[in-house]
């Protein structure tokens, strides 16, 4: 072979080697139009964040279904509808949501909850919640004058319950007497919590309590020891809701920076 031939080899080759990179890259060919391979890593990707194995049937269906994709794509472009404005629209709609779901993203892998910001947010709900269980019972009404004739019934010998029934504006226990059931005092607005912690068992409020929602009088039916639940149990959601708190702060810096007109 002379030096020509073997240079003319040499260049066929290149240009074979070339081609079959350039196939292998790509997931299949349709109507003359190459479906990337990255296409498929993509879906591949969101298959197995939902838990579905990787095997060779997942692969040949992600293919399936990216060729079917192409076919109608095409066949879409041809009719022209997507030239039509309100498909436009949902386009670059898509096209935002997109670029957002990533940029929040990328905002919590660089902002990571740490162990510590964890066992903190532990720590302060186990004060918050602490180790006394209370059973309660409260009558809701929206004139401190009316609380104090109530609170005076109530000493005078009248049922809490029958007075809740005909006097209090929570509808969430008016019609069960006034009970509000076993919880723990972080479950209430801050006077409310106060007042129902100071409180023994049978023991009632004297004075009405004040509160965003009005005028309480609260009974404390019984009290329990409250066993806080396990870190490792709570742990996961806990960084969940750090994350979301920290991703929700970000956004409101983000809106409260904004120049909107």
């Amino acid at each position: 072979m002379n030096r020509f031939s073997k240079k003319l080899m040499i260049t066929l080759i290149a240009g074979l080697s070339t081609q079959i990179a350039v196939a292998a890259a790509n997931v299949a060919t349709v109507n003359g139009k190459a479906i990337p391979q990255s296409y498929a890593d993509a879906l591949m990707v969101e298959q197995k964040a939902k838990g579905t194995p990787d095997s060779d049937q997942l692969r040949g269906a992600v293919r399936e279904e990216l060729v079917r994709r192409e076919i109608l794509l095409q066949a879409a472009s041809k009719s022209g509808i997507n030239k039509k404005p309100e498909v436009a629209t949902q386009m670059e709609l898509a096209k935002q949501a997109v670029v957002i779901r990533a940029y929040l993203q990328d905002f919590v892998a660089n902002n990571e909850v740490t162990d510590a910001d964890v066992r903190s947010a532990y720590d302060e709900l186990k004060g918050r919640i602490g180790s006394t269980e209370y059973k309660v019972n409260h009558i809701l009404v929206e004139d401190e004058t009316e609380a104090r004739a109530l609170i005076a019934k109530l000493q005078a010998g009248e049922k809490f319950d029958e007075l809740a029934k005909a006097h209090s504006k929570d509808p969430g226990s008016k019609d069960k007497g006034g009970e509000l059931g076993w919880s723990n005092p972080g479950m209430y607005v801050p006077a409310f919590s106060e007042a129902m912690v100071k409180l023994g068992k049978g023991q009632m409020t004297t004075e009405p309590v004040k509160s965003n929602f009005g005028y309480h009088i609260i009974k404390v039916e019984d009290t329990r020891t409250l066993a806080a639940p396990e870190f490792d149990k709570l742990a996961p959601q806990l960084k969940q809701r750090l994350q979301a708190q920290r991703l929700e702060q970000h956004i409101l810096e983000l809106r409260t920076a904004a120049k909107v007109e």
